[in-house]
C-alpha cells in the first residue's frame, strides 16, 4: 500500500519516495524562489540607491541655491531640453530657466533667499527615470514662497537630471499658515 503524502514529507527521505518528474519540478522551483528572492533583494537595493543619489543631486542644487550659484543649481536640471512650468506657463528650455532665474531671483541676497527642499518622495518608474514630489520653501523678506514640486527625473550618461519640473506655489497667505511639514496647530 503507498504511503500517505502527509506522511512521506513528514520522513527525513520522503523526497526519494516522489516520482523523478515531481522531484525535479520541486527542485527547479526552488531554484526559481531563491533566484527571485536574490534578485528582487538586489532590485530593492538598487532602487534604494537611486533614490539616495536623487536626493543628493536635491540637496547639491539646494545649497548652490543658497550660496547664489544658479549655474550650479541649474546642473541638476536636463540641458538644454528641461522643461519647466511655473505659473500656469512653459519656461523656454534650460536657458530660458536660468535667465528667468537670474532675473527674478539673482539681485541680491534678500531677492534670492533661502530655499528647501523636504518632504521628498521618490517612486522609481524604471532603472532610468523616476517620479519625485516634494514641498518647497522659499524664504525671503517680503515675498516667500511655498508650494509643492513634481519632477521627471532621468539618468543620462550616469548621472540623474530633471527632465520635467512643475512647481505649485501657494498664495501668501495661505504660505504662512504654514511650519515645515503641514498646517500649524
Amino acid at each position: 500500500m503507498p504511503r500517505p503524502v502527509t506522511r512521506l514529507m513528514r520522513s527525513p527521505s520522503a523526497f526519494a519516495y516522489l516520482p523523478p518528474t515531481v522531484r525535479v519540478t520541486m527542485l527547479a522551483a526552488s531554484v526559481c524562489t531563491v533566484t527571485l528572492l536574490g534578485a528582487a533583494s538586489a532590485s530593492a537595493e538598487t532602487a534604494q540607491a537611486e533614490k539616495e543619489a536623487i536626493v543628493t543631486l536635491i540637496r547639491t542644487m539646494e545649497a548652490a541655491w543658497n550660496r547664489g550659484d544658479f549655474g550650479g543649481y541649474m546642473e541638476g536640471f536636463a540641458n538644454p531640453d528641461v522643461t519647466f512650468v511655473s505659473r500656469g506657463q512653459f519656461q523656454k528650455d534650460w536657458q530660458g530657466t536660468l535667465d528667468h532665474y537670474i532675473r527674478d531671483y539673482g539681485a541680491s541676497e534678500a531677492t534670492r533667499g533661502h530655499l528647501q527642499f523636504f518632504d521628498i518622495q521618490i517612486e522609481m518608474l524604471a532603472p532610468d527615470a523616476a517620479q519625485l514630489i516634494s514641498r518647497y520653501r522659499l524664504d525671503r523678506p517680503g515675498n516667500p514662497q511655498d508650494g509643492i514640486n513634481t519632477r521627471l527625473m532621468r539618468k543620462r550618461d550616469g548621472r540623474w537630471v530633471i527632465a520635467l519640473n512643475h512647481v505649485s506655489s501657494r498664495e501668501a497667505a495661505c504660505a504662512a499658515d504654514l511650519g515645515p511639514t503641514g498646517p500649524r496647530e
